[in-house]
């Protein structure tokens, strides 16, 4: 059985995790016209801003209610009813994410009672939705605020059965799509499309393929984002016909809604690999009633041949990963499937999809980029899989690495890398086929001892 290696140290070295507080603010930035908000210092938010501007290169709206000395002490509620009166009457947001940093629950803030403070005071601001998240970045990770984001979305603007008729069906041909938060923008667009082929609608919760997909903006600037999924589409989800929740950080999320307005929930992990996309398919085919489109059977076969033609390098090759709960489950199956073996999974906390590889019989750690990198030169990896925090590593320990999660900034393209469906999946195995090529340098060549008696022999007659 599959063991989850609890830490061992007081402290972080070469850390892997990022915040909750970022990853909650990043699913903010995925609904249109919004502004994600962070309750705590300016130095936190712009250490956030860093990393997103990094990462996107692009400008991102993120703003702060700028706690100080006193207010960290005293309380700091009425800097939230000032923020938001502030981004109101100057941005006119269609939705604010309110999101704490650690600071904020520390502090004892009630984020909840300061926007129930803000709509009494400030009645003329009622049409812009806020959405308030408690993220401490002391807990969780990226990903686990991403999910905690997308079910404060949810909760805040989708209308229980409890409170109106039951709606399911109404628009039958609306699908509603929680996106996890490692989906890149290319992956997102996938998903969109593959459901567009059955002819049906995808409502995508959040979208960042539409605000953070590298487009040139007619605006030169906006203080909001500048597409994604709308406040208005986003209350209609109680008309889908279901709910497909991709990641299994949003399984729970995906139940609450299913209990709270009926629309029945399917999950889905990381699509990468054949047997999670043709269940993705299947399952499509079976709510619209189409057979699945000739294209995708055309991309299966292609999968199949790149399967094929990799398995020479990828099998028994020794990778090590390290990535939020739900990439890490996906990327494991995938070099499972493969062949290959994952001599070193690492977490940075916590998460549903550790779970369910208790079956593979993975060791999996809680830990950090240290403890990757120990576990890799202990147990001779060939390849690394993680973000641009263990380039570093791969290079201690002169094996390649592809870069996977958040975040990616010494390579340009790397948020718009697509890793699902079938074709995605097969680009992914000829990379790590390449990586793995690319370090046979240091291999020995054999030389038979027959062959060497044989010329010792060849010598002796010549004597």
């Amino acid at each position: 059985m599959t063991t989850i290696i609890k830490r061992n140290k007081a402290l972080s070295v070469s850390p892997l995790k990022t915040s909750q507080t970022v990853g909650a603010a990043l699913a903010m930035l995925g609904v249109a016209r919004a502004v994600p908000l962070m309750h705590g210092s300016q130095g936190c938010t712009a250490f956030a801003k860093v990393f997103f501007v990094r990462h996107f290169r692009e400008p991102v709206p993120l703003q702060t209610t700028a706690m100080d000395q006193i207010s960290s002490v005293m309380g700091a509620d009425d800097n939230i009813v000032e923020a938001l009166k502030t981004i109101c009457e100057k941005s006119a947001p269609a939705l604010i994410g309110l999101v704490t940093t650690g600071l904020a629950e520390t502090q004892g803030a009630d984020i909840q009672r300061a926007v129930k403070e803000f709509r009494v005071a400030y009645p003329q601001f009622a049409e812009t939705a806020v959405v308030a998240v408690n993220s401490p970045d002391f807990s969780g990770s990226f990903e686990s605020g991403f999910a905690l984001a997308v079910r404060g979305l949810l909760q805040t603007l989708v209308v229980s059965k409890d409170a109106q008729p039951c709606r399911v069906g109404t628009r039958p041909r609306q699908v509603n799509v929680l996106c996890g938060g490692n989906l890149t923008p290319t992956d997102i667009e996938w998903v969109a499309e593959s459901i567009e082929q059955f002819g049906l609608r995808p409502l995508l919760i959040p979208d960042l393929s539409g605000s953070l997909d590298g487009h040139l903006a007619e605006q030169s600037f906006s203080p909001v984002t500048t597409g994604g999924v709308s406040v208005d589409d986003i209350r209609t989800a109680a008309d889908s016909i279901a709910t497909l929740a991709i990641g299994e950080s949003l399984f729970a999320t995906a139940d609450w809604l299913q209990e709270h307005t009926a629309v029945p929930a399917y999950h889905f992990g990381h699509l990468m690999g054949l047997d999670e996309v043709d269940r993705w398919l299947m399952c499509l085919s079976q709510l619209s009633g189409q057979p699945v489109p000739e294209r995708f059977r055309r991309q299966r076969q292609q999968l199949q041949d790149a399967m094929l033609d990799t398995h020479f390098m990828i099998g028994f090759a020794r990778i090590a990963i390290a990535s939020d709960p739900d990439m890490l489950a996906g990327f494991c199956r995938l070099a499972q499937q493969m062949g290959a073996e994952v001599i070193s999974a690492v977490a940075p906390a916590r998460g549903a999809a550790l779970e369910s590889l208790v079956a593979s019989g993975l060791p999996v750690r809680i830990g950090d980029l240290e403890d990757l990198e120990a576990e890799a030169r202990e147990r001779h990896a060939q390849l690394l899989l993680t973000n641009s925090h263990g380039v570093a590593s791969a290079e201690r320990l002169g094996i390649p690495i592809l870069r996977i999660g958040f975040p990616q900034y010494d390579l340009v393209g790397g948020f718009q890398r697509g890793w699902f469906g079938y074709r995605n999946t097969a680009q992914t195995l000829f990379d790590l086929a390449n990586l793995v090529l690319s370090n046979h340098h240091d291999i020995q060549p054999y030389h038979s001892i027959y062959r060497a008696a044989e010329t010792l022999a060849a010598q002796e007659l010549l004597v």
